[in-house]
Formats: structure tokens, C-alpha cells, sequence
């Protein structure tokens, strides 16, 4: 008896952990300009994998080192793990602030695949891989192609293998200063997600309805507690003018599309999913005032969470 009791004490502790835990977040940088060495990039896998795929690419090797010296990749080197853990790459929109690690480092990385929208691959093959600016290390584009990439177009809502991995992701269109397009990538492993969304403004100053259709989408995750975790950014104060956001989030812009989001799930759920705060700016007291002013108005009473480079997340 005693000895069933310990094996069903041992099962329950597992199962619990196991469904508390089912994605691990490694921010390599975690600003949206300002700082070359820390900018938006973040590697996620399922918490038993060693298989990441990195949600853009601001800043890559830095964050690595960051992230070793945390003893998240114990006995590797920088290279290593750029070459090794990073199966892929999911990149939002083609702003140097999610591209130039990639982009920089692409000469010593690896093969694997960089997926994307097509407006996204379109800027990043004709821009930045054209052999004026950049060797051209993709499969598409100016000749002659090196072949190290493999550009992958995205179907928005059609959920796609991320190869050599264990997920799968699906990508929704975002308003990022019409009309670009960035882009929110929701991963899936097993019967579980993560949901990444790069730049975007709000549906009401971008005069778009692309977060109310995200919301809508994952509003039935959220329900059934399978949303382990959002990523989204808040780049300036509530004291920017509305004209001045280019594009991003404040603290009560994002407050207000999280009550879009709140009025479509069961009352009570939404609070349960954590929110990782992605692209402040480090500009003068931005970031304290960031800070301050989602905590003062949390009406939701949500869990946000400041990623610090290196630092691994558990979702």
C-alpha cells in the first residue's frame, strides 16, 4: 500500500509538471532598438527538446553567451548552439532589429530554414540578401544563391512542421505601419501552444481588424488552458502620441486588446496565461514608465513578464 501510494505520489508530481510546464522561452535580446547587442530575438522549444527555433533575429550570438552564462547551454560554445539548437527561424517582419543577427551571423550558421509571410521574404531576399548589401546565403532571389537558407512561405492559418523540431506553427498577419505587414506566429506541440506576436499597432490606430481575427483564433486555447504563454510587445509609454507610435503598442493600447481578447474567452481564463513583454525601447525612462504604468492598470489581473536577456522562461 505504502508503495503504491509512493509510485501514485510520483505520477501525479510528473503529470503536474508536465502540464504546468510545456515550453521553455530563452530571450537572446529583448529591446526594440537602441542597444545592437540585445535586440528582439527569442529561442523557444517544448520543455523536454533541445530543438528551438528562434522567433526573429535581432540579436543572436550575444544572447547566446548571455544565455550560457545562465547555464542554459552547459558545455557549448556560442557556435554551437547558433549551428545546433537553432533549427529555424521565424522572423515577423524584415525592421533590422529583428533580421541583422541573422543576418550578420548567417556566414558561420548552419543549414536550416527561415519561414516567413511572403511580403517578409520578399524584403529580406530583395534587401538584404541581394549581394549588394549581403552575400545572398538563401535558396531564392539574386544569383548565384549559396543555398545555406531555405526560404519557407507562410499561408496565413495553415499550420506548417517547423522542420527538426517537434512543432508546428501557424502565422497570422499583423499591422506594423500599413502596409507592412508583420506577422504573429502561434506554436503548437503535441496539444499545447505559444503564441509570438512581433511589431503591431492596435486595431483602432492601425484601422485594421488583424488582432480582433488573432484574438478570435486563440480565444478557444485560452478556454481550454492549452495558451501557455504571449509574447507581445509594448515599445513606448502611454505618453506617446497616438501619431508617434509607428506601428506599436503602449501599456493601454495593449490593455485594451487584451479586453478584446478577455470578452471572447470564459470569464476568469484569460488571467491564467502569462504575458511576456517583448520590444521595449530603451529610451531615457521608457522602460521604468512601461513598467509602472501595466502594473497600475492591470484590470485583467495579468501575470507580465520583463524578459531579461539569457534568462530562461518556463511557460
Amino acid at each position: 500500500m505504502i508503495k503504491y501510494f509512493f509510485n501514485l505520489s510520483v505520477f501525479l508530481s510528473i503529470t503536474l509538471c508536465q502540464a504546468q510546464n510545456s515550453f521553455k522561452v530563452i530571450p537572446l535580446g529583448v529591446y526594440g532598438g537602441g542597444e545592437e547587442s540585445n535586440l528582439s530575438s527569442y529561442m523557444a522549444a517544448p520543455m523536454n527538446s533541445e530543438n528551438y527555433v528562434a522567433l526573429d533575429a535581432g540579436t543572436l550570438r550575444s544572447g547566446i553567451e548571455k544565455a550560457i552564462e545562465q547555464g542554459n547551454f552547459k558545455g557549448n560554445s556560442a557556435s554551437q548552439v547558433l549551428k545546433q539548437n537553432i533549427k529555424g527561424y521565424l522572423i515577423s517582419h524584415a525592421h533590422l532589429d529583428h533580421v541583422s543577427g541573422m543576418i550578420i551571423n548567417s556566414p558561420d550558421d548552419s543549414k536550416k530554414s527561415v519561414y516567413t509571410l511572403p511580403s517578409v521574404s520578399k524584403i529580406i531576399t530583395g534587401k538584404y540578401f541581394s549581394w549588394e548589401s549581403w552575400a545572398n546565403f538563401t535558396n531564392v532571389g539574386e544569383l548565384p544563391h549559396l543555398n545555406k537558407y531555405s526560404m519557407i512561405d507562410l499561408d496565413s492559418g495553415v499550420e506548417i512542421p517547423v522542420s527538426d523540431t517537434e512543432m508546428y506553427v501557424t502565422a497570422f498577419p499583423l499591422s506594423h505601419v500599413n502596409p507592412y505587414e508583420s506577422t504573429a506566429f502561434l506554436l503548437r506541440h503535441n496539444k499545447e501552444y505559444l503564441l509570438y506576436l512581433g511589431d503591431t499597432g492596435s486595431d483602432r490606430i492601425e484601422k485594421s481588424n488583424k488582432l480582433e481575427a488573432l484574438w478570435k483564433q486563440i480565444a478557444p486555447y485560452v478556454n481550454n488552458q492549452k495558451l501557455k504563454g504571449i509574447l507581445i510587445e509594448v515599445s513606448f509609454p502611454n505618453e506617446q502620441p497616438d501619431t508617434s507610435l509607428f506601428g506599436h503598442l503602449t501599456p493601454a493600447l495593449l490593455e485594451n486588446e487584451l479586453n478584446v481578447l478577455n470578452n471572447l474567452c470564459q470569464p476568469g481564463k484569460l488571467k491564467n496565461v502569462p504575458v511576456i513583454i517583448t520590444h521595449l525601447k530603451p529610451v531615457d525612462d521608457h522602460i521604468e514608465k512601461i513598467k509602472k504604468q501595466l502594473k497600475e492598470k492591470n484590470t485583467l489581473g495579468m501575470k507580465y513578464i520583463f524578459p531579461v536577456q539569457g534568462e530562461k522562461i518556463v511557460l
